[in-house]
């Protein structure tokens, strides 16, 4: 048995969600560089060019790369052998984002009742926690705030079992179609398939925090990604809106068993500022 202050995981909370919203992944940021020498109209390259110099500039004054420093989303797993000492778990993560979002001067975007008065908390809390308990004595935390230009333009379906292939890439395709310029293209696309209603969302926010050079290890998924890809960036959208060969930077897609009876389906779409830390305490 470990023993953790919940302290440190307060420390680290702050410390991922400061990382996070002040420099893009170095796969995404890879991707877009990339995107450039691919782009054959002047506006898309101008454009890719621009965000490059974007996270350049927020890297260089020390300052977040996009104004929404979105809602801190938070996926843990927490190692079975640890012994939490302190604090209550979800308060500690929670003083976490509060610190982090005060020190970091980052935009607070969290209203306390969704539907009534939308009164703003003024800290960026409560996050989004999902929890899950791994073997072993060691936790790790991964900080995901997630912007809403890009989170309003996700969707839910449920399909049945007789979908084929070509309709779950077409739900995608459709889904990106309706967001146009929304989400600030070019973006990473989650895709979750199976479990139920809920879980499929869930799959498709966990599969952005992927690394978009890692694809899925079923084949046939990997296979997915791919032709999903390919057929995003059909699409006539590009780099914001105006047009190019870059649409989407990379589709992540992540499954889990079903019912006999569905085949639930969830796309979570990522702006160009797809962005997400880690550690391991």
């Amino acid at each position: 048995m470990r023993r953790i202050n919940t302290n440190e995981i307060k420390e680290k909370v702050c410390e991922l969600f400061i990382q996070a919203n002040y420099k893009l992944p170095q796969d995404i940021f890879e991707k877009i560089e990339n995107a450039v020498a691919c782009e054959e109209k002047p506006i898309a390259k101008s454009i890719l060019s621009k965000l490059i110099e974007n996270c350049d500039a927020a890297e260089k004054i020390n300052v977040p790369i996009c104004q929404d420093t979105g809602m801190a989303v938070v996926f843990v797993e927490l190692g079975q052998e640890v012994y939490l000492e302190g604090d209550n778990f979800e308060d500690a993560v929670n003083a976490g984002v509060r610190e982090a979002y005060d020190k970091g001067y980052m935009r607070k975007s969290v209203v306390d009742d969704p539907f009534f008065n939308r009164k703003n908390t003024d800290d960026n809390t409560p996050a989004i926690i999902y929890t899950k308990i791994v073997p072993g004595d060691r936790i790790k935390i991964t900080a995901a705030p997630k912007g809403f230009g890009s989170e309003n333009m996700s969707a839910v379906k449920m399909f049945t079992p007789s979908a084929k292939r070509e309709d779950i890439i077409d739900f995608v395709v459709d889904t990106m179609k309706k967001a146009g310029s929304n989400p600030c293209p070019p973006v990473v696309i989650g895709v979750g398939i199976g479990g139920d209603f809920e879980y499929a969302a869930y799959l498709s926010k966990k599969a952005l925090i992927r690394e978009t050079s890692v694809k899925n290890p079923h084949p046939e998924y990997a296979r997915l990604e791919q032709d999903m890809l390919s057929a995003v960036n059909e699409l006539p959208i590009g780099p914001q809106g105006f047009g190019g060969k870059t649409t989407c930077l990379a589709v992540n897609v992540e499954y889990f068993p079903t019912h006999i009876a569905g085949l639930p389906c969830a796309v979570n779409i990522g702006c160009h500022v797809t962005r997400h830390a880690s550690c391991i305490i």
